[in-house]
């Protein structure tokens, strides 16, 4: 199928505009059609055509230093992947107040080396319950005590300029209760009642809840609603004031169009893609990782690729390993769809491997993960502004001579602090009353026992725990891909049990992982034998020495060596001109690993400690020791 013409499109544009555009056209025309034949395939050729001119409109009103990215961003298209980037994330309120104040905190982000900062949801929210700002009242809108459309223009220019990318939320899955939209649903306008699933009895809602799951089962339980105003029973997945979009309706898919484009004529460089997964709803299924989400998906970064090349998308998929891979891209639409997402086994699988002291289980369960698409990254990190679930699959724990219920309740037991040898300080998330699933929240430090140590004030016991949290974050860092840091872990901030004094947050726990951000504590950073200057300067040194080490690119995946010492992980990454062995001691005991297991030759040093090369006998790792050998090729 040719591709539209674009000499009506932009005929009052400038000739040189115009073959730009037609260029990117040609290029992504074939993913935003067969994307479309994907999800909406009696539709698909007009919906082409009409998303072309949509991102046409965009691209006019494109303003040039953001054309000037775009261009950079073709001559480098794979800059998310360069081993120098940093993802940070943070609450622009809790961070610095408001956006005017995250921009006067550009030099703090940048002495520690981040070059991506993900602000949490800012988009104008529901007053009152808001599910933390993910029940989105107003796209185009910021939030009231955060500052303008204005200001968030701004800070994007202002990180921009500093080599940093602002990623901002965008929820495809619901909105807002009070959004114009669902206000026109509930006022009988049709137009607007088919951007929602609506039903008029239980007879679907029943059908459908015979297969779906219950997100928040504690205090949403089932998946509908029923709305007088709508007279109607409404599919509300998450809370009863958010409600699910109906994605089969091509007008959805245009209003988001046009929304991703303006977005990122706004300067906003990543998108995250929230609740990703329950986009299309099919009966019998649990109506989440449907094909038709991946179809969408590729369509969706089809037109953003047309209007804005700069921007890319980030996946907020948090499923099992099979279903995670097709979120990047497999087969048909390999590296069509997100460009990076969150690689949610790690961060569970290292939590495992410190609690147990081994790392069988890691191995065994990232070694059965799909490679990712080489164009592609993952997101690593500890934790994120959400609770911890425990996803380990019985197969991988019965693989390694575990029981997998059994080792979930030991996580659930560790981090909570009951077991009797654990130091971590968590709270109970969501216990689940027939799977006894229990979710942790906590900060990495609570969780790394580095408030249990300073409450013992026993100097060895908070030695261990800060060497703990420390090669936590190198795992990170060293795995391959997008590092992100959760604000306040840099400096090993505790628990913040004030949460409670909030009567919006009270009955949330995973606000005790949300701190507001006490500037004159980050002052401390800079005063030789304080814990937070301990924390930033070693996080701070592996950023700076894995900015340098072209063997940690995101499109080289890690070989994930088999344990021969289970207590020792043992990461292989083969990059062109460099190959690089990741040694950590997940114990506090000293370890031994025999020689053969590094298949570098004796001229590879340790990049972290700029240590002589590699020896014939046996390597000896100090407790919770991290080594990063690395030889040119």
């Amino acid at each position: 199928m040719t591709t539209p013409a674009v000499g009506d499109l932009l005929s009052d544009q400038p000739s040189t505009d115009q073959v730009v555009f037609e260029t990117r056209l040609r290029r992504y025309w074939p993913d935003l059609l067969t994307g479309l034949i994907g999800a909406y395939p009696d539709h698909a050729l007009e919906m082409g055509q009409r998303l072309v001119r949509i991102a046409a409109e965009n691209f006019r009103q494109r303003p040039a230093d953001l054309r000037l990215l775009d261009l950079r961003r073709h001559a480098d298209p794979q800059w998310f992947q360069h081993q120098q980037m940093l993802g940070y994330a943070a609450y622009a309120d809790l961070f610095a107040g408001d956006l005017v104040g995250v921009a006067e905190k550009v030099d703090y982000l940048s002495e520690l080396g981040v070059t991506y900062l993900h602000l949490l949801p800012l988009l104008k929210p529901r007053p009152g319950e808001n599910d933390g700002g993910y029940a989105v009242m107003d796209y185009r809108a910021v939030r009231e005590d955060l500052g303008s459309i204005d200001d968030l223009r701004e800070l994007a220019a202002v990180l921009r300029g500093r080599g940093i990318s602002l990623t901002l939320d965008l929820v495809l899955n619901h909105v807002a209760y009070e959004h114009r939209w669902a206000e026109l649903a509930r006022d009988g306008d049709e137009y607007y009642r088919g951007f929602f699933h609506l039903f008029p009895d239980r007879a679907m809602p029943d059908a459908y809840e015979r297969s779906l799951p219950e997100v928040f089962p504690d205090f949403a339980p089932g998946n509908f609603t029923y709305d007088d105003g709508a007279q109607a029973w409404v599919w509300t997945t998450f809370n009863r004031w958010q409600w699910d979009l109906n994605w089969h309706n091509p007008e959805v898919f245009y209003e988001f169009a046009d929304l991703v484009c303006w977005l990122a004529n706004l300067g906003v460089e990543c998108l995250r893609l929230d609740a990703i997964a329950f986009l299309y709803k099919r009966l019998g299924t649990s109506c989440q990782n449907q094909p038709e989400v991946h179809a969408i998906t590729q369509a969706l970064r089809a037109v953003a690729r047309i209007c804005a090349p700069a921007l890319i998308f980030k996946a907020e998929a948090i499923v099992g390993p099979a279903d995670l891979a097709p979120y990047l891209g497999v087969g048909k639409h390999t590296g069509r769809v997100s460009d990076l997402t969150y690689q949610n086994s790690l961060m569970v699988q290292v939590w495992s491997a410190l609690a147990a002291k081994e790392t069988r289980l890691l191995c065994a369960a990232l070694n059965r993960f799909p490679a990712k698409p080489p164009s592609t990254s993952w997101a690593t990190y500890l934790r994120c502004h959400d609770d911890i679930g425990w996803a380990i699959a019985d197969a991988d724990a019965a693989s390694v001579g575990l029981n997998g219920f059994q080792h979930r309740q030991f996580l659930a037991d560790y981090y909570a602090g009951v077991f009797p040898t654990s130091d971590a300080r968590g709270l109970v998330f969501q216990e689940h009353p027939l799977t006894r699933d229990r979710r942790i929240s906590g900060t990495t430090a609570s969780l790394a026992g580095i408030e249990a140590a300073l409450q013992s004030g026993d100097a060895g016991h908070l030695d261990l725990a800060v060497r703990r949290l420390i090669l936590a974050h190198q795992i990170i860092f060293g795995f391959g891909g997008m590092p992100l840091l959760w604000m306040g872990d840099e400096l090993g901030l505790p628990n913040y049990y004030h949460f409670v004094d909030d009567p919006a947050h009270a009955d949330d726990n995973r606000w005790v992982h949300r701190p507001p951000m006490p500037w004159d504590i980050a002052e401390y950073r800079n005063e030789e034998g304080r814990l937070e200057h301990r924390i930033w300067h070693a996080l701070r040194h592996a950023i700076m020495v894995r900015s340098s080490l072209p063997g940690l690119d995101a499109s080289v995946e890690s070989e994930i060596v088999d344990p021969v010492n289970p207590a020792v992980l043992v990461l292989l990454r083969h990059h062109p001109v460099q190959s690089l062995a990741a040694v950590y001691n997940v114990s506090p005991d000293p370890q031994e690993l025999p020689r053969w297991v590094i298949p570098l030759g004796n001229w590879a040093w340790d990049a972290l400690t700029e240590e002589t090369p590699l020896t014939d006998g046996p390597l000896w790792l100090e407790g919770y020791q991290t080594r990063w050998f690395v030889q040119f090729t």
